[in-house]
């Protein structure tokens, strides 16, 4: 059998053997639609992707384990999906840059093809048939463009740039969540052994008040009133600790784990480092003029925006371009050789005469959007402003609240006892002990809440400058089973 035929019948036994398989893949069942406005379709819900298995460290898992903040931060950035993403970001900004380069390369093109023709000649007088296949070798190389390759791989590389700041944002983002949830988790922590306490005290004065109804110098009212009090101070301990349940399961959702990870945490630190930021705002917004993650990746938009005029503008102008060709031919029957080559080589100069003003409003679009990516870089900045300026004086009042509230809790402790005294010596009312003991509770809870703000605002102001470290030195330990707060 000729080898034409050969040729022939394969391609023929595969486009037969494929046309029930190749033509219809990747075709799928249509979507069904509701009948009407009123009517709902029955619909089958995709099956649910398989959970990405958290990364923890081998010392959290440990019965004794202890961490501090500082493990805490890198467990949520080794699972937090925002960081993967922007992460994969940084590498598509990677691969588009290869993209954009490619241009500075030849390009390099290798075909084969296989026809089959058959013709007739001289009026119908004799018929001709012949195959012929072989390859074909082309190469194409752009040898000048007057800027248009070269400004969009510095558009791209500016992207990329880009897209690393992006990921610092991103990761100071996380990181300032987590400290601020964990702030809030210790807050509640803390308010609820407050309540605990401001129960006890409760309890004591109710058993003050039973104790001068047995002996004849109380009345009923007295411990009534001592005993509301202390159902108060008992509904305020179950609602701080269904809070403190919460905050733990958004905790481990924050440090991307399952909320119901058995983990815990430690105690709200009571010595604070007042004077941890000394330096000026002044200083602080020039920091984060200078080091904002964000503000660099739309300072760096907007050079790309600006870049990208260059590459419009070249779209109008000449290029050149060098390519050559090669290849093969044979033939079937061969009647005077079996085969046959041929090439060529050129040098084309192309110059855009007229493009439907294409090339006029593709530049003036860049020119605009250069112009909106620079507003947007200017707007960003003085927000930064902004955010440094409130959380600087955020944290000075945060400051200043710590010790107001200290100095509450010292005063109402001492009126509390003077109080609990009185009254248990039959010189004070009732009435009295739990007020006393009413604006002792308030100020231990104001207490808290000023040391739980001032990390707060520390973090925050870390964060707004650019610099969103952990500060919280609280220990974590991670226990195998039990949820009690």
């Amino acid at each position: 059998m000729k080898p034409h035929r050969v040729i022939w019948i394969g391609l023929a036994v595969a486009a037969t053997a494929g046309c029930s398989s190749v033509l219809p893949n990747g075709l799928k069942a249509e979507a069904p639609v509701p009948q009407a406005p009123e009517s709902t379709v029955e619909l089958t819900p995709p099956a649910p992707s398989e959970p990405t298995s958290p990364s923890i460290p081998e010392n959290l898992l440990a019965p004794d384990a202890t961490l501090t903040l500082a493990d805490v931060v890198e467990i949520a950035l080794r699972n937090n999906p925002l960081t993967r993403a922007s992460y994969f970001r940084a590498l598509a900004a990677r691969a588009q840059l290869g993209i954009d380069r490619a241009p500075y390369y030849p390009t390099i093109d290798v075909n084969a093809s296989v026809a089959h023709t058959k013709q007739s000649v001289i009026g119908g007088q004799f018929d001709f048939e012949q195959s012929t296949y072989g390859p074909d070798l082309t190469l194409s190389y752009l040898l000048f463009d007057l800027g248009g390759r070269a400004a969009d791989a510095e558009s791209s590389r500016l992207a990329l740039l880009a897209a690393d700041w992006t990921h610092t944002a991103v990761v100071q983002n996380v990181i300032l969540g987590v400290q601020q949830t964990l702030v809030e988790y210790l807050n509640a922590r803390a308010q609820l052994e407050a309540a605990r306490t401001s129960l006890k005290t409760a309890q004591t004065a109710f058993d003050a008040a039973t104790a001068r109804k047995q002996a004849g110098v109380a009345t009923i009212a007295d411990v009534l009133q001592a005993q509301t009090a202390m159902s108060q101070e008992q509904l305020a301990v179950d609602r701080l600790s269904g809070e403190v349940l919460a905050l733990r399961g958004a905790l481990a959702t924050a440090m991307g784990l399952p909320a119901t990870t058995p983990y815990d945490v430690g105690d709200l630190p009571e010595e604070l480092p007042l004077d941890s930021v000394s330096r000026a705002v002044e200083d602080l917004i020039a920091q984060a003029r200078a080091v904002r993650p964000d503000l660099a990746a739309a300072r760096l938009d907007a050079e790309r925006a600006d870049v990208h005029i260059k590459s419009a503008r070249a779209g109008g102008l000449p290029s050149l371009v060098a390519s050559a060709d090669a290849n093969r031919t044979y033939y079937d029957p061969s009647t005077f050789a079996s085969f046959g080559d041929s090439w060529s080589a050129r040098v084309a100069l192309k110059i855009p005469i007229f493009t439907g003003f294409e090339t006029k409003y593709n530049v003036q679009k860049a020119k605009d959007d250069a112009a909106v990516a620079l507003a947007q870089a200017e707007t960003l900045e003085q927000q930064v402003i902004l955010q440094v300026w409130t959380s600087y004086y955020g944290l000075q009042t945060a400051t200043q609240l710590v010790k107001t509230s200290r100095d509450l809790v010292a005063s109402a402790e001492q009126s509390e006892r003077v109080a609990l005294g009185r009254y248990q010596e039959g010189v004070g009312t009732i009435i009295d002990l739990l007020a006393a003991q009413s604006a002792l509770a308030d100020g231990r809870a104001q207490e808290i809440l000023a040391r739980s703000s001032w990390f707060y605002a520390l973090a925050q102001l870390a964060h707004d400058t650019g610099v969103a470290s952990p500060t919280l030195k609280a220990a974590v330990s991670v226990t195998q089973e039990g949820v009690t707060p």
